[in-house]
């Protein structure tokens, strides 16, 4: 029997949620325990591969195709095994599902209504995953804030599964307790309040972690427990860390699994943390830096930069600088502004590798270009993903083999030289806009080409790796590019569909030091125990330009 562990959020949005389930997920996984978690977003949309990265964060894709939350990436990356589409939910796709069910006459002639069914369904699909991976906990994160009307349904269905079975049903509230720097004092009150919202929808808190820039003292604690109705070992204490990865150790001196686990009846258990022991002291010991460039156009939002919306790429550049033993040092360039004025290309100068990551569009095509051909003329490291293939393929087609006009279908339908074109079966789907989720999506074969970089980086002939795009490069130009000095490293042989392109080394005629890009997202797949061993070559690559330049 499953144990159910909900995960709420107050007083702010971004708060930890994810961070917090991811954590817990560890520490229970560490214990011995089988563990699932699942990602609750309350918006109207179906997935989230609708939403625009600036609005949402990144989309992040699963094994089987499903375009998520960047949060299942987070459980990805804690609990170091693939989370599957079953794992994600929306309002949107569960009301499509009702909906669909009660179009079909599953309910025999009931009315149906928002409750109980839509409840039932929520229910249904987290029973489904704790029985599909044999989890002995489920750990659900229910998005936005408690008291948001968009969320109570939710918070609905999880009362509804702790009235049918207390003993395993758990909540642990995320809120956040400010310092107001003209007062100076740490407030309690907006988690006093976020504590009562959570009781009105007749749900209280066995847990609640506390978010500040500061650790909580004993006497925020006491108070906490006083107002909010739990013991004060139940308050956690979550301040403020140089890295997500610290947050598990905090929470187990925070003696935060012993108290899930005597709360729901089962013997205590003390976590095995000595792998991310290690994994921490390696994060805080580096000092030597290495400096990377992301050009990119979709992390400026408003005055304030969204880092959210590259977090897989963020994250697996970090893996890999720690496996390489140095720090990273991340810089987001605007592609829109070397379109404005192309001579600041130079500052890329100052980079020990570039990446161009994912992105659609035609806003701030020409300046990724500019960046592209820059980085190769300059023999910097550079590693492309998606779109960042895509706009390698096309700089190379203009600037190496002749083709001044080439260009994606996606930006110029009348380009003379389609180097970049629709994949075929997806012509039917712009065309009669069925857009969202009939992306190539998920993981797919591909074959690795002897004596290439990607080769020697993955150290096996085959590899499965996930996708997010409709347009791939034309097979009609692979002969004049290959001319040129293209090497295709990656192929995947069922579509005859290019894959991974490179330059050859240095010591070859057009070579160059690490120029490697990939049609798919080799960030998703990296993990701070296994970090992905492209990143974990261009790393090699920037630290040997970084070195050479000394």
């Amino acid at each position: 029997m499953a144990k159910y562990i909900f995960v709420c959020g107050g007083v702010i949005s971004g708060v930890g949620k994810g961070i917090t389930t991811s954590s817990i997920a560890l520490l229970l996984q560490s214990s011995g325990y089988r563990v699932s978690a699942i990602k609750i977003d309350p918006y109207i949309n179906v997935d989230a591969g609708t939403i625009r990265p600036t609005e949402h964060g990144e989309v992040f894709v699963t094994d089987d195709g499903m375009e998520t939350d960047q949060d299942i990436g987070n459980y990805e990356r804690f609990l170091n095994h693939d989370i599957l589409g079953m794992n994600y939910m929306t309002t949107g796709s569960v009301y499509l599902t009702v909906i669909q069910r009660e179009r079909n006459l599953e309910y025999n002639g009931t009315t149906v209504e928002v409750v109980p069914h839509i409840p039932h369904e929520i229910i249904r699909r987290i029973e489904y995953v704790a029985h599909a991976t044999r989890s002995d906990f489920v750990l659900i994160e229910i998005g936005g804030t408690v008291g948001e009307y968009q969320n109570l349904i939710f918070l609905e269905a999880a009362r509804m599964m702790r009235m049918r079975s207390p003993q395993d049903v758990l909540f642990v509230l995320v809120s956040y307790l400010p310092v107001p720097p003209k007062i100076g004092e740490m407030k309690t009150k907006p988690t006093q309040l976020a504590a009562r919202m959570l009781n009105e929808a007749g749900i209280q808190a066995n847990i609640i972690v506390c978010r500040s820039d500061h650790p909580i003292d004993i006497a925020r604690k006491e108070k906490i427990s006083l107002f909010c109705n739990i013991g004060t070992s139940q308050v956690i204490s979550a301040p403020d860390v140089d890295s997500i990865y610290e947050v598990p150790l905090n929470f187990a001196d925070e003696h935060l699994t012993e108290s899930l686990l005597a709360q729901a009846s089962l013997p205590v258990r003390t976590p095995d943390m000595l792998t991310w022991h290690t994994l921490v002291e390696t994060i805080r010991g580096v000092t030597k830096p290495v400096r990377i460039a992301i050009v990119g156009k979709y992390f400026q939002t408003g005055d304030y930069v969204l880092s959210d919306s590259y977090i897989s790429v963020i994250e697996a550049i970090k893996h890999a600088s720690w496996k390489n033993g140095v720090k990273s040092e991340i810089t987001w360039l605007n592609a829109e502004e070397y379109e404005q004025d192309p001579s600041i290309l130079a500052n890329l100068d100052a980079y020990d590798g570039v990446i161009v990551p994912g992105g659609f569009g035609r806003r701030g095509v020409e300046g990724k270009i500019f960046a592209v051909q820059y980085v190769r003329e300059h023999k910097i490291p550079y590693l492309g993903l998606c779109y960042g293939l895509q706009m390698a393929v096309i700089e190379f087609a203009r600037n190496v083999c002749g083709m001044s006009d080439a260009h994606t279908t996606e930006v110029n339908a009348a380009t003379p030289d389609p180097v970049i074109d629709t994949m075929a079966e997806q012509v039917a789907n712009i065309k009669e806009k069925r857009l969202g989720g009939s992306m190539r999506l998920g993981a797919y074969p591909c074959t690795l080409t002897p004596d290439t970089i990607s080769a020697r980086a993955y150290g096996t002939e085959s590899i499965s790796e996930r996708h997010r795009h409709r347009y791939e490069v034309n097979n009609a130009y692979r002969d004049r590019l290959a001319n040129g000095g293209l090497v295709f490293a990656g192929l995947n042989h069922e579509r005859d569909l290019v894959e991974i392109i490179e330059l050859p080394v240095l010591d070859q005629p057009s070579g160059h030091p690490f120029f490697v890009a990939t049609q798919f997202h080799p960030e998703l797949k990296s993990r701070p125990l296994a970090p992905h061993p492209l990143f974990i070559a261009f790393i090699q690559a920037a630290i040997a330009k970084r070195e050479k330049s000394a």
